[in-house]
């Protein structure tokens, strides 16, 4: 099956999937995503930490309004949390692969890439989440 990201340049995919975010110049702070059309400019593109600990977080009970969410039209509720990557940015994703219940502020979570959607001629479109670290017991 073909797959595609659902947007360019928003993550590296491989054995440790890591964010693409950005450094600025001057004052160093780090930004997600990376600012399209700044790299050169302001911004330097860097890979984020793969891993963090989860900072915040809810449960998404109901569908979000179409557009801007283009996720399947069947419904479940899922996690939604911030993972403060170390030293560098807070950044808001899915949490997958985790019982809601088993969800705490300061829980470890890393990087990874899941399906998001299906394009009409059938190509899987990826997207990042974050998911428990093996062995924390999130």
């Amino acid at each position: 099956m073909a797959t595609r990201p659902v947007a360019e340049d928003l993550y590296e995919a491989g054995a440790v999937p890591r964010l693409v975010g950005g450094r600025h110049r001057t004052s160093g702070r780090h930004v997600f995503p990376f600012p399209a059309g700044q790299e050169g400019a302001d911004y330097d593109r860097v890979l984020l930490e793969p891993s963090g600990k989860l900072w915040s977080w809810t449960i998404q009970r109901f569908r979000p309004k179409s557009p801007p969410y283009t996720g399947p039209e069947a419904f479940e509720p899922y996690a939604v949390g911030y993972v403060e990557l170390p030293g560098q940015v807070i950044v808001e994703g899915r949490l997958v692969n985790v019982a809601f219940d088993a969800l705490s502020i300061g829980a470890p979570f890393r990087t990874t890439i899941v399906h998001f959607t299906e394009d009409a001629d059938g190509t899987s479109v990826l997207t990042y989440a974050f998911e428990p670290v093996e062995g924390s017991g999130a």
